[in-house]
């Protein structure tokens, strides 16, 4: 399983990006995924998830601004994000987990992308 994100760059106050997140391997149209962030000298954190149904949530820090989809055709999920603010600068990575089970141990494989940059200037 490989993730490979795209889509991120530098944009002013208020504007507007949209990240890409392919994902290899026959995986896709049945695990939830998510998107998480860092901002330097920061913890990573949760900013958005999608489950294979299609439900979602958001970070308060992130709601009503950005919109997380997938196209499960294309193996693709998404992040919109508009009204981008200075403090969403951080590096975006997509993520998802497989749970495996062997015999009584349950095992979680967490799949990350490589991240993408945004940097919002004031």
């Amino acid at each position: 399983v490989q993730l490979q994100a795209s889509g991120g760059g530098l944009v002013q106050a208020g504007g507007s990006l949209r990240l890409s997140c392919v994902v290899s391997g026959n995986i896709f149209s049945g695990n939830a995924m998510d998107w998480y962030r860092q901002a330097p000298g920061k913890e990573r954190e949760l900013v958005a998830t999608i489950t294979a149904g299609g439900s979602t949530n958001y970070a308060d820090s992130v709601k009503g601004r950005f919109a997380i989809s997938r196209d499960n055709a294309k193996n693709t999920v998404y992040l919109q994000m508009n009204s981008l603010k200075p403090e969403d600068t951080a590096v975006y990575y997509c993520h998802t987990k497989i749970v495996t089970h062997k015999g009584w141990t349950r095992y979680d494989n967490n799949y990350w992308g490589q991240g993408t940059l945004v940097t919002v200037s004031s």
